[in-house]
């Protein structure tokens, strides 16, 4: 039987007792569990000591989380203190959704560097052993708004749409059953999976270093959040036509870009790289 349609989860908590287990958490942890065991791994193959991403994370994370809730308040105000706004209490409630990926780097970027000094790391080395880690906990981490039901696309039919309650379907949708929309946090994940292979990839075949492999990570998950943005239907500010997060994709790429022309321009050529100029003949005798 084909696939018809995604099903969105009926409740995104379950209560054991008094505790609630929030799925949107859940998701978040386990991506930050992911970036760390990734990372930590990477770290140690650059000569650091074990355990130092995780005494580094204990500075980033809270950062992290506390950047990224000021990016979604700050761009998005009347949701909170509008007219009809929730209110200073709900602001406060990040398990209901609301983080800004962007202001989660910038905060976990200040975290990190506070902890790097401390760990006694190299901050650039820092975050190129993180980058793919980064990449696969924003895989993880995008599940939280599936179970939100949240930050959807525009409405498909396509098979692997995503069925959205009328409670959780854009303001003004009259509707009283569920409809299918794009997953643009499907999309997104396995965008960032993707990002994630690339920079392993480029980082063992060039040898990347001094933030380029940070750098790449930021270019390539810029170009696709580009236009998953562009599906999405949730409210936002535009400003000539385009979201608020597309131009922020628009100026972290050009300056990711322009950061790996710069460094590569700068950086001595590495003998021990892999190279792929030089002399056809000789190709081929070291092929054969």
């Amino acid at each position: 039987m084909l696939l018809a349609s995604i099903p969105s989860p009926s409740r995104g908590v379950i209560h054991i007792g008094p505790l609630p287990l929030r799925a949107y958490a859940l998701c978040i942890i386990a991506g930050i569990l992911v970036a760390v065991v990734v990372g930590e791994r990477r770290l140690q193959a650059r000569g650091a000591r074990r355990g130092a991403v995780a005494d580094i994370a204990t500075w980033a994370v809270p950062f992290g989380l506390i950047g990224a809730r000021i990016y979604h308040v700050a761009t998005d105000p009347e949701l909170y203190w509008g007219a009809n706004g929730q209110g200073t209490k709900a602001a406060l409630e990040i398990w209901h959704g609301g983080l800004g990926i962007w202001g989660a780097i910038a905060g976990g970027a200040l975290g990190a560097w506070i902890g790097c000094r401390r760990a006694g790391v190299a901050f650039p080395d820092f975050a190129d052993a993180l980058a793919p880690g980064l990449a696969l906990a924003q895989a993880v981490g995008r599940f939280g708004n599936y179970f939100n039901q949240e930050l959807y696309g525009r409405r498909t039919d396509l098979p692997w749409g995503v069925k959205i309650d009328p409670a959780h379907q854009p303001s003004g949708s009259t509707s009283t059953h569920a409809l299918t929309y794009h997953p643009t946090f499907l999309y997104e994940s396995l965008w960032d999976v993707g990002v994630a292979l690339l920079v392993i990839w480029a980082d063992r075949r060039f040898r990347l270093g001094r933030g380029k492999a940070f750098a790449l990570y930021a270019a390539a998950y810029t170009v696709g959040r580009f236009w998953i943005e562009a599906l999405r239907v949730d409210d936002t500010h535009r400003f000539l036509g385009l979201r608020l997060n597309d131009w922020t994709s628009i100026v972290v790429f050009v300056v990711a870009a322009g950061f790996l022309v710069l460094r590569r321009r700068a950086d001595p050529p590495d003998p021990d790289a892999p190279r792929d100029d030089g002399d056809p003949a000789e190709k081929r005798t070291l092929q054969a």
